[in-house]
């Protein structure tokens, strides 16, 4: 035991330039060397923004169009709910309209998946069977609530649903259609919230087949419309942004008709999304500083051959 504690007291002794420091997992101790001492091969290995992705201009302002695109699409709903709660749109053009959509949805999803299967057609109409059932509940759902209350929760209900939209069409979920995940929790808050604001404008129509035109319309276009756009895009790009650019025009015409101001404010939130939030993504891009190396922790890899 004495000639032990002797040779380790020698050790200890020895001049750090004699000893060969080596790096000890877990903060094993070494003679002669300080517990938190680095030789001159610790930074060899750092790697400097290893992971950061240089971004384009031109493919940035690209995948925004998908942002643009569906922003088009909700203003269209809100035209649509505005001209029907000033009587401007009957109940006939509505049930026409649905069928149409309706029409054009399963036309694209046969064209671009051709997947389109006869239990996907039965579970949409038994979901319109029980939402025409369902139109005399929703149309006394809020009699008890003043408008002033329901516009200001409608408006809080649209804004929430677009800032959680999944703009990526990552949770999209039909046969034939990409690789299937499950929706994310804000994606399922921002759907539950437009389903509501739906449900809320729909109770402020004077008819029982309003509330079930307008509601079926709503529904169609915030459950529907991302599985269409989302086959186009994957079908083909240059559809997707033409489609894209078709409605920017079309509800920019129709945002101007209604007025002047809400036109501006249109018109400058696409200009916002397309060109300057890419172009600020891009110039922030430079200040994107990111180091690795030994200090990290350690990531563990299986190789499984079989």
């Amino acid at each position: 035991m004495e000639s032990a504690n002797n040779n380790n007291n020698d050790d200890e002794t020895f001049p750090t330039g004699q000893l060969k420091w080596r790096k000890v997992a877990y903060g094993g101790m070494q003679p002669g060397f300080d517990d938190n001492h680095t030789d001159e091969s610790f930074l060899e290995e750092m790697v400097m923004n290893a992971n950061v992705v240089k971004r384009d201009m031109l493919k940035v302002m690209l995948d925004s169009v998908s942002i643009t695109q569906y922003l088009s699409i909700v203003t269209l709903v809100l035209l649509v709910w505005s001209y029907t709660l000033e009587s401007a749109i009957s109940d006939s053009f509505l049930l026409l309209l649905d069928i149409i959509l309706l029409g054009l949805g399963f036309l694209v999803l046969l064209l671009t998946t051709r997947m389109l299967s006869l239990a996907y057609i039965l579970k949409i109409s038994f979901f319109i069977t029980g939402l025409y059932i369902l139109s005399p509940i929703y149309h006394t759902l809020t009699r008890s609530i003043s408008s002033d209350s329901i516009w200001a929760l409608t408006a809080f209900l649209i804004i929430l649903h677009l800032f959680l939209h999944d703009y990526s069409g990552s949770t999209i979920q039909a046969p034939g259609v990409g690789e299937h995940h499950h929706p994310t929790f804000m994606s399922n808050i921002s759907l539950n919230a437009s389903i509501v604001a739906s449900l809320l404008i729909a109770s402020r129509l004077p008819s029982r087949l309003h509330v079930f035109a307008i509601v079926l319309f709503s529904l169609q276009v915030f459950l529907f419309a991302p599985l269409v756009t989302y086959c186009i895009k994957k079908y083909s790009f240059r559809l997707h942004l033409s489609l894209s650019l078709a409605l920017m025009v079309a509800t920019s015409m129709l945002v101007f008709r209604l007025h002047g101001l809400l036109f501006v404010f249109f018109l400058s939130s696409i200009v916002l999304i397309t060109v300057v939030c890419p172009y600020w993504l891009i110039r922030i891009q430079e200040y994107k500083f990111e180091i690795n190396g030994p200090w990290d922790e350690a990531k563990l890899c299986f190789n499984i051959t079989e």
